[in-house]
């Protein structure tokens, strides 16, 4: 055994720094988004809390989403087996996918400015602005990333060979996917 990498059964156990990272990232973001749930549910308890009825465009921005997902994973799979075309094919898709998604999401705050709930006011209102502009902030800087393996890609720099760039988009991706998940149904039960 080495003193900084662990050797078990001639395998080498590290993670990339980068991934490492990113890691770290994710787990900041899980615990802001924890917090404000738990924020949330206090705050419904205290009283002064009007019902805000969920904005009907969420449905289709959750169905864009998981899309998304699945064209950024057919995107990792083409890597696997160094198919440039389609790599960036699911990739492009993935990108035009999140921003569909967005203005989905903008066009959803329009319904609720629409129905009388607005950021400041009722506490309810507000709290749906908080997660879903969180999001949306989260989901702008994988959008960036996402150009930037697009770019790779286009220079033939993403294959087999070098996974570690689309690894840890897809998993971002992935994870705001998840995350959408959580909030929409965190929203749509706790209402």
């Amino acid at each position: 055994m080495t003193g900084e990498i662990e050797v078990k059964n001639n395998q080498v156990r590290s993670m990339h720094p980068q991934k490492f990272a990113m890691w770290l990232f994710l787990v900041s973001v899980i615990m802001i988004f924890v917090s404000l749930s738990s924020a949330y549910i206090v705050k419904k308890s205290v009283g002064e809390w009007v019902y805000v009825d969920f904005p009907p465009l969420f449905k289709y921005t959750t169905f864009v989403i998981i899309l998304s997902s699945i064209s950024m994973h057919f995107a990792l799979i083409s890597a696997k087996r160094n198919n440039i075309k389609n790599i960036r094919i699911g990739l492009a898709v993935t990108a035009v996918l999140a921003v569909i998604f967005i203005i989905g999401q903008l066009k959803a705050w329009g319904q609720l400015v629409d129905a009388g709930h607005y950021f400041v006011g009722n506490p309810a209102g507000s709290f749906i602005y908080i997660f879903t502009g969180l999001h949306v902030v989260h989901l702008i800087g994988a959008i960036i990333f996402l150009f930037i393996v697009l770019a790779k890609a286009f220079k033939y720099q993403v294959h087999s060979k070098s996974m570690v760039r689309i690894e840890m988009c897809t998993t971002f991706w992935h994870f705001l996917g998840g995350l959408w998940l959580y909030l929409y149904l965190f929203l749509i039960f706790n209402n």
